[in-house]
């Protein structure tokens, strides 16, 4: 039977970087992206070309709509998903929480918070045994922002990250009896696009110097550590939550 990983926001950064480990680790990827058709479409063209297969699957995690979907063309187009990545992310502009309003709030916890539980929700449909299904694992991608929260900067994003660390628990425990597995990696500064989100695209080098190990960490890094908790190497892991953090 072919493994199917789902990796949502693969399209770039520590996505991109999981997809194209997971291929190369043998699994069948699915790429899902919400707006870069081109970038998620070089992951997938990268893969195939390297005798791998992935496919580019467009939604939006904040939308239950999208999200059905999704799983669905994966499973017509690739298989029923045995893997989920939920790395699908946001943050906005570099604030402090007197400068947040409704609206940042509702986009920051629809994508990071409520796509994430959706996403583990149809997961769980489709890789229980309670379900008729095979089992599975998930990995949900936090941050240690969820630990440092991220004051002056992204205390939104940070508290949205402890959300997705309290799923992780909460869900492993609920779903260890049905073969399914669900840990979480808390990535610290990682050189990713994402940063320039906020605003200051040179924010990894700025803080390296605070990081015990001296440096930011690669996207690869992370990918790495996230495919040891989809593997069999880490059967006996579940409600665990790792940081890959150089020691911040």
């Amino acid at each position: 039977m072919n493994q199917v990983l789902l990796i949502t926001g693969g399209s770039r950064g520590i996505g991109a970087a999981t997809a194209l480990l997971a291929a190369r680790q043998g699994y069948v990827v699915a790429v899902n992206y919400r707006q870069d058709v081109a970038a998620a479409g070089q992951v997938v063209a990268s893969i195939q070309g390297s005798g791998g297969q992935a496919r580019a699957i467009q939604a939006d995690v904040s939308s239950e709509s999208d999200v059905e979907r999704m799983f669905r063309e994966v499973g017509q187009q690739l298989g029923t998903p045995t893997a989920l990545v939920n790395n699908a992310g946001i943050l906005e502009q570099q604030t402090r929480v007197e400068h947040l309003d409704a609206n940042r709030l509702r986009r920051i916890f629809e994508t990071n918070v409520i796509g994430t539980f959706l996403c583990a929700r149809e997961a769980v449909r489709c890789m229980s045994t309670r379900h008729g299904g095979q089992g599975g694992s998930i990995v949900n991608v936090s941050s240690r922002a969820a630990v440092l929260g991220s004051a002056g900067e992204y205390v939104d994003y940070a508290a949205s990250k402890g959300a997705v660390d309290t799923l992780t628990v909460g869900l492993a425990h609920e779903v260890a009896g049905e073969g399914i597995r669900v840990n979480g990696v808390r990535p610290g500064l990682i050189t990713t696009e994402m940063h320039a989100s906020g605003g200051e695209p040179e924010r990894v080098a700025r803080l390296a110097p605070g990081v015990p190990m001296g440096r930011g960490g690669r996207p690869e890094e992370v990918a790495r550590a996230i495919l040891w908790l989809l593997l069999e190497e880490a059967s006996y892991t579940t409600g665990a939550i790792l940081d890959v953090s150089g020691g911040r």
